[in-house]
């Protein structure tokens, strides 16, 4: 029982040092992650070196397929860049086996010492990020150590060595060892460093932990197929690919390459059996990926008839089509995305706007219904997306992220609140319509005059969100100045109007009506341009 207990200690230590490390490093490369994944195209070597890049930074293949399954379901990836990506997650989720398989015991206590320091006293947050990494690798290996200590007294009980030697005899055991562990904690690199645990003590020889180690391989498909449940079809068939390509990778390799790689790294490392699992781990999975890489369209094609379209799904009715909650396990990404979903919702609250203007001037139902429509999916967008913010504002962050997360926040507030426009001005068409109203020809000028200002200034608002423009966000609070003056010269036209008796009552109403609502959709772009403007501020 104290062996075991004391292996589970180990164990939880070996996991929270490699999660705090994966998150230290994905808060001190957020920026960088973005850029890298912005690299993905159709060219599958790119999609195979982003996900060995990507792995490598969060500490977790897992993590990054479960990721890709996110990222196909929002439509924004699509298969053949989700196998390149699996691919190459397979390959940066080496490196954490190569890791635990060095003796690094002696620098875990000078890691977690000038790692605490650095944290205690540090001002800047790039500097306690690298202590975060610091802290984190002294606790893996401090983890390692607990379960090395652990298992040292099974030396000594023949019948644990010997029901460890039946792997090697019995592969197909080891390979459901392997399969069962990994999904059962759900991450490959932790039942790796157990397997490098017992090799370093000597309990278990690298013909007998192959097996497993090959096992342990399929075992962390479990994650990504877990994820996909409730997901598109094409988030399944990414999940699907994820086994294939492991399952294939695994018995072509232990048909043709197993006894010379074997063979190669007890040449390399003769006396060494936890460096051998780990060379053999790393070897394995470039070579799966260099045998399976011509065969990715093969793959496809098999995924496809494994997981047939089922006719249901259109992307045309889709609330969301960039957020999901699987990429939060990339706080950074996930951020990206959200921005994106912000500025699909300010899309949509602009073309719920140009229906309202077209259905007031051109008396037609159709858009008045389109406009009111696109609002109830303005409606759905801002409580889905403040929600995913709220979700993911609990996810390790640095602090640009963080101030850009508070700046969403307010960004589809005012966004929802011009689709709250659009839709009093959607009203007021349909009342004019209702109480035969005709506006008279300068009425008309004055407010597709407006329209058209107030419409500009909410389209600059938009782009200098997209692309972090403060000139462009600038030019927005000069145009509202102008959408100010507009409205005082209309109120003025229209007392004229009144005075002169070519204008009634209810006419001058709903004219009133709509360029108050007008003028209030520019205040909101404004607020957007401002929150580009802070942002700006923030980073220097």
């Amino acid at each position: 029982m104290d062996i075991i207990i004391s292996i589970m200690g180990g164990l939880g230590l070996f996991l929270f040092g490699m999660n705090l490390m994966g998150e230290s490093l994905e808060k001190a490369a957020g920026s960088k992650l973005k850029k890298i994944i912005e690299l993905l195209t159709s060219n599958i070597l790119m999609g195979v070196l982003v996900g060995a890049l990507v792995t490598a930074v969060i500490q977790s293949s897992s993590a990054t397929t479960v990721m890709v399954v996110g990222f196909v379901n929002a439509g924004i990836m699509t298969l053949p860049q989700a196998v390149g990506v699996i691919m190459g997650a397979n390959i940066g989720t080496t490196i954490t086996g190569q890791l635990v398989s060095f003796d690094l015991n002696g620098l875990a206590p000078v890691a977690l010492g000038i790692g605490i320091i650095l944290y205690l006293f540090g001002n800047k947050p790039r500097t306690k990020h690298f202590a975060e990494v610091l802290i984190g690798f002294g606790i893996l290996f401090t983890g390692m150590d607990f379960m090395k200590e652990a298992v040292k007294p099974l030396v000594e009980y023949s019948g644990f060595t010997n029901a460890l030697l039946t792997f090697g005899k019995y592969p197909l055991l080891g390979l459901l060892l392997g399969f069962g562990i990994t999904a059962i904690i759900q991450s490959s690199s932790a039942s790796m460093g157990m397997l490098v645990v017992l090799a370093s003590q000597g309990l278990i020889p690298l013909s007998a932990s192959l097996p497993i180690l090959y096992g342990q391989n399929i075992g962390t498909c479990v994650t990504s197929l877990l994820s996909s449940i409730g997901a598109s079809i094409n988030a399944k068939r990414a999940a699907i690919i994820h086994i294939i390509f492991n399952i294939l990778g695994t018995f072509v390799f232990l048909l043709f390459f197993n006894g010379i790689v074997v063979k190669a790294v007890t040449a390399i490392d003769p006396d060494n059996v936890a460096r051998q699992i780990a060379n053999v781990h790393t070897i394995f999975n470039i070579v799966s990926t260099l045998m399976l890489l011509p065969f990715s369209k093969f793959i496809i094609k098999l995924a496809t008839k494994l997981v047939p379209d089922n006719n249901i799904e259109d992307d045309d009715i889709k609330v969301i089509k960039y957020i999901d909650d699987r990429i939060i396990e990339t706080p950074s990404i996930a951020l990206m995305n959200v921005e994106k979903e912000t500025l699909r919702m300010g899309e949509k609250s602009k073309q719920s706007l140009d229906s309202a203007m077209k259905g007031l001037m051109e008396k037609s139902e159709k858009d008045i219904s389109s406009a009111l429509k696109k609002e109830k999916m303005i409606n759905q967008l801002q409580k889905t997306i403040l929600s995913y913010l709220l979700k993911l504002s609990k996810a390790p962050l640095n602090d640009d992220s963080r101030e850009s997360i508070d700046a969403l926040f307010n960004t589809v507030n005012d966004i929802e609140r011009i689709g709250d426009h659009a839709e009093n001005i959607a009203e007021l068409a349909q009342d004019g319509i209702e109480s035969n109203i005709e506006f008279s020809d300068n009425a008309r000028t004055e407010l597709n005059d407006m329209y058209n200002k107030v419409i500009s200034t909410y389209t600059y608002a938009l782009e200098s969100m997209k692309t972090s423009d403060v000139d462009l966000a600038c030019k927005v609070i000069r145009m509202e100045e102008q959408v100010d003056a507009m409205e005082k010269s209309c109120r003025l036209s229209h007392m004229r109007r009144l005075n002169n008796n070519s204008c009634s009552i209810d006419n001058g109403i709903i004219y009133l009506e709509i360029i108050t609502n007008l003028e209030r959709v520019s205040d909101h772009a404004v607020n957007i341009a401002q929150q580009v403007i802070a942002q700006s501020v923030s980073d220097k």
